[in-house]
């Protein structure tokens, strides 16, 4: 008999698990595939499509037979021109379209070219809690020791600064923030984006802000880029997915100083070969969007939210209703161990997959989280589906 080929992973693998929502899709795969009628409301995918004008921008550039070669690592100039604008118009923000903006293959390909470009085995990255697990897998990726910093309800979920300055802080190198934060909703004040920034410069840390919410829900744009002097030691990411209905498009940018900028690209030029350049043409047209589309847009997720609110007090959940984003983020009755057990019981009795908080860190355990990106009809079935069930 031939012995089975097997082959070692590389060691920094070890504590990386498949991401969570890729393991929970096949589970509930593998339940409708059995007749079960799934609703999920876990993932946040708009469901919604970009503009008409977008579409038809992509289709003709598309049929254009010059436009299918390799295109720039630093994207094509009118897409960076009509970012730089966009953070002008919406965020207050000057940026060089030149040297000052890198568009991506999604922000979330960004957050792993700023890991490796900037992270060696053994930095420290301060990493928040409850967080997207993007910032931690990308960390230990690149060999980097994890410094949690622990995110709270009673403090509006932003980060205690002064108690961070009690620890030893010699080799933290990057601090990894998301505001409009996900998954908590939370809005981060200017005041506290320039307290960030002074704490960065003091303590010799990137900041790197995570901002693709910041149209959904939200009633105004803000940019970390916007405080004085934040260039110095401040990233910011940004994406067309959320914003604009794009998520499978893969449209991202990453904004700061230039020589932030010409670092992450030295990594990145050796990952991809550029973006489809009717893609890039097309997201030109998304970012002409004018405050009219943003707001019709709002409008169905304000639809959407008041039946999720309705959902959540079916759970016996409390939430806040000023917070920001495409998701509502709730805390479960006492009488559940987390958000584990409610999220199971809900899709294993009602067929409706909801969010567990504890996937974002153990702040979260208590929490769950259900995405706006479903239409109101669907919300209405999960009611019923759950009512049917009894009381939480």
């Amino acid at each position: 008999m031939t012995k089975a080929f097997k082959i070692k992973t590389a060691r920094r693998l070890g504590e990386v698990r498949e991401y969570y929502f890729s393991r929970k899709l096949k589970e509930i795969a593998a339940m409708r595939e059995a007749g079960k009628k799934v609703l999920n409301l876990g993932i946040g995918s708009p469901d919604l499509p970009p503009g008409e004008e977008v579409v038809g921008e992509l289709i003709a550039e598309t049929q254009k037979p010059d436009n299918h070669g390799y295109q720039s690592y630093s994207g094509i100039p009118e897409l960076r021109k009509a970012f730089a604008d966009w953070y002008r118009e919406y965020f207050a923000v000057e940026l060089d379209f030149e040297r000052e903006i890198l568009p991506l293959i999604g922000s979330k390909e960004g957050i792993m070219h700023i890991a490796m470009t900037y992270l060696d085995e053994g930095d420290e990255v301060l990493v928040p809690n409850p967080g997207y697990p993007a910032y931690r897998a990308v960390s230990k990726l690149a060999g980097a020791r994890i410094v949690e910093y622990l995110l709270a309800e009673e403090q509006s979920w932003l980060p205690d600064l002064q108690a961070m300055e009690e620890r030893d802080l010699t080799n933290v190198k990057i601090m990894w923030v998301n505001y409009p934060n996900m998954p908590t909703g939370a809005v981060a004040s200017k005041t506290f984006f320039e307290e960030l920034v002074a704490f960065a410069k003091k303590h010799h840390i990137l900041v790197v802000n995570d901002n693709p919410y910041s149209f959904i829900l939200n009633a105004s744009q803000r940019s970390i880029l916007a405080v004085e002097g934040a260039k110095e030691v401040a990233l910011e990411l940004n994406s067309l997915s959320k914003s604009h209905n794009m998520a499978g498009w893969r449209i991202g940018v990453l904004a700061g100083k230039s020589n932030f900028i010409s670092d992450v690209l030295r990594f990145k030029s050796n990952m991809d070969s550029g973006m489809f350049k009717p893609l890039q043409l097309a997201a030109v047209k998304a970012l002409q969007n004018r405050p009219e589309w943003y707001e019709n847009l709002n409008s169905e997720y304000r639809k959407r939210r008041e039946k999720v609110w309705n959902l959540m007090d079916l759970l016996g959940c409390e939430y806040d209703r000023q917070s920001a984003g495409m998701f509502v983020w709730g805390k479960i009755p006492s009488h559940y161990q987390d958000g584990f057990q409610l999220s199971d019981e809900v899709l294993q009795q009602a067929h409706v997959f909801l969010t567990p908080g504890g996937i974002f860190g153990s702040q979260a355990a208590r929490y769950i989280r259900i995405a706006l990106c479903s239409k109101v009809e669907v919300f209405e079935e999960s009611i019923l589906r759950i009512e049917k069930i009894g009381d939480f």
